[in-house]
């Protein structure tokens, strides 16, 4: 199957730290058939966590490095395109939830029927509109 996920997925499965991933989790990103993919909204995000200095945990060298070690990890980036931004122009916004990262992560899933996984309880307000959605309980 194939999978998208959302930044705090990307962030626990580079750390190799697994405790924050639900076994649920571990074991789709660890099943070899399955293809990961990480919004570039998400890499995005996580290059400003680090360039603001709330990644140092992970003991990046560089944004390069970052880019890198999703590579290094089967991860593969896809790119916000104009067919994401047109699901995302038409999201229902749920009441409350006004990240637009998140926005755009739900929408590019959304619009590719792929299901999304995170640890973020807000992400399953989605379900309705078509997300397919993953909770990572931690």
């Amino acid at each position: 199957m194939r999978y998208y996920i959302d930044t705090n997925v990307l962030i626990f499965s580079l750390s190799n730290n697994r405790d924050d991933l639900s076994s649920k989790v571990v074991d789709i990103l660890s099943d070899c058939v399955n293809t990961i993919y990480v919004s570039s909204v998400a890499v995005q995000e996580l290059i400003l966590l680090y360039r603001i200095g709330k990644m140092g945990h992970l003991r990046f060298k560089s944004e390069t490095d970052i880019l890198e070690r999703i590579k290094k990890g089967d991860i593969e980036i896809v790119f916000f395109n104009e067919y994401h931004l047109a699901k995302y122009a038409n999201l229902e916004i749920v009441a409350g939830h006004k990240d637009m990262n998140d926005h755009a992560i739900i929408a590019q899933a959304m619009s590719e029927k792929i299901a999304l996984i995170s640890s973020d309880k807000e992400f399953a307000n989605y379900t309705a509109q078509g997300l397919n959605f993953v909770f990572n309980k931690r």
